[in-house]
C-alpha cells in the first residue's frame, strides 16, 4: 500500500526485499543489522501486530519506521495506543525531509487507532538527533524516567551498561477525525 508519494518520495508499505538491502546499507555504515530483525517485523505486519512503512527516496529504500498497534512494554502499556519503533533514515539520506514524512505517515496511521501514540527513545547521544526531532514533533516525556528492559530505573540504583535497551518513554495527543 502506498502512504505518500511525490516526485522524489514514497512511503509504502514494508516488503520483504527492503530487508536486505538495509542490512547491507546499515553495515555500509558501520551499523550490525541482523536481517532477522526485518523478518520478525514482517512476521509482525502479517499477523496485523504492526504497520511497517519503508520511505523510497528516487527508487531506493532509505529509511523506515514500524508502528505496533499495541504496547507490550513500558508505561503506556495497556493504554490502548499504538507505539513507533525503530524509526530510522540511512545517512546518506538523511536532510532531505524523509524522516519527518515518515513520522507524519506513521502518526497519520496512529490516529486512524487512537488520539495518542507513544515511542521509546534512547538516552545515549548517539540518539541526539532522534530526541530533539520528537520535541520539536510535539512529543512529551512521560515523567517516569528511564526504563531498561521493561523495567523502570530506580534513583541511586546500579542499572545497566549504557546500551539500546536504555530509553525515555514519549507521548503525541493526536489531531481528532475533525481535527484533520
Amino acid at each position: 500500500m502506498i502512504y505518500y508519494r511525490d516526485d522524489k518520495l514514497v512511503i509504502r508499505t514494508m516488503e520483504e526485499a527492503d530487508g536486505p538491502v538495509f542490512v547491507k546499507e546499515y553495515t555500509a555504515q558501520g551499523w550490525h543489522p541482523d536481517i532477522a530483525g526485518y523478518q520478525m517485523r514482517m512476521k509482525d505486519q502479517a499477523e496485523g501486530k504492526c504497520i511497517a512503512l519503508t520511505a523510497v527516496y528516487e527508487g531506493c529504500p532509505a529509511g523506515y519506521v514500524y508502528l505496533y498497534l499495541t504496547v507490550r512494554e513500558g508505561p503506556f502499556k495497556g493504554k490502548g495506543w499504538p507505539i513507533i519503533v525503530d524509526f530510522s533514515v540511512l545517512q546518506k539520506y538523511q536532510r532531505k525531509g524523509i524522516g519527518n514524512k515518515l513520522m507524519d505517515t506513521a502518526e497519520q496511521v496512529a490516529a486512524d487507532y487512537a488520539d495518542t501514540v507513544c515511542l521509546g527513545v534512547g538516552v545515549c547521544k548517539e540518539y541526539g538527533t532522534a530526541q530533539r526531532m520528537y520535541v520539536r514533533r510535539g512529543y512529551v516525556p512521560d515523567g517516569s524516567g528511564v526504563w531498561y528492559q521493561d523495567k523502570q530505573c530506580v534513583q541511586y540504583e546500579t542499572v545497566c551498561t549504557v546500551d539500546d535497551d536504555l530509553i525515555l518513554y514519549f507521548s503525541k495527543a493526536l489531531p481528532g477525525k475533525g481535527d484533520k
